[in-house]
């Protein structure tokens, strides 16, 4: 029972950081465009035109 003492306070601080790294997320845009990057890996810019 005494590792309930040290168990707790980790598990919330782990969970207070995982809420603080997403909110960071949220506000620097890494959700604003979730179809763009599934677009792009369509488009072939590689290819050139044949004359």
């Amino acid at each position: 029972m005494d590792i309930l003492l040290y168990m707790i306070p980790i598990a919330l601080l782990l969970g207070f950081i995982a809420v603080l790294a997403f909110s960071w997320a949220l506000k620097s845009g890494q959700y604003d465009d979730l179809d763009g990057a599934s677009q792009r890996v369509l488009l072939d810019d590689d290819v050139e035109k044949p004359e």
